[in-house]
C-alpha cells in the first residue's frame, strides 16, 4: 500500500545529464593546471516529476539548462587539485540552488588523467541528499 502511494509522488523519478563536456584545470601536478584538459560529467537528480508531468510546466522541475550552466561553471571555474572537490561542489550547488531535488548524484570523469599506462576513464562518484530536520 505505501508503494502506491510513495509512486504516486514521484518516487524513483529522476532527471539526468549525462556526457556534459567541459574544459578545466584541475589536478595535482602543475602540468594540469598550466595546460588543462578535458572533464566529463554526469549528473541525476532525484525528484518528483509528478506536477510537471501533469501541468506540463517548467516551473513544477527543475530545469536541466540550469543545471548544466551550474555544472560548467564550477568545472571551468577555479581549480581544484581533486576531481572530488568538483564533484563535491557541484552536488552541493545543485542542492543549494534547486529545493526541489532529494538527492543528486554527480560523476566526473577525468578521461586525460596522468596514468602510467592505457586506459579508458578515472571518474569519481558522489551522492548527496538533503540533511534531515527534526
Amino acid at each position: 500500500m505505501r508503494e502506491a502511494a510513495d509512486a504516486g509522488r514521484g518516487a524513483g523519478d529522476s532527471i539526468a545529464l549525462t556526457g556534459m563536456e567541459f574544459y578545466g584545470y584541475h589536478g595535482c601536478l602543475p602540468e594540469e593546471r598550466k595546460t588543462g584538459q578535458t572533464f566529463l560529467v554526469d549528473v541525476s537528480l532525484s525528484l518528483s516529476l509528478a506536477e510537471a508531468g501533469q501541468l506540463d510546466d517548467l516551473a513544477a522541475t527543475v530545469n536541466y539548462a540550469e543545471v548544466f550552466a551550474l555544472a560548467r561553471d564550477i568545472v571551468e571555474g577555479p581549480p581544484q587539485r581533486l576531481i572530488e572537490a568538483v564533484a563535491e561542489r557541484i552536488a552541493r550547488g545543485i542542492l543549494a540552488r534547486f529545493l526541489r531535488v532529494a538527492e543528486v548524484r554527480v560523476t566526473v570523469h577525468k578521461p586525460s588523467a596522468p596514468l602510467p599506462g592505457a586506459f579508458r576513464d578515472a571518474a569519481v562518484t558522489v551522492v548527496r541528499g538533503r540533511e534531515a530536520r527534526a
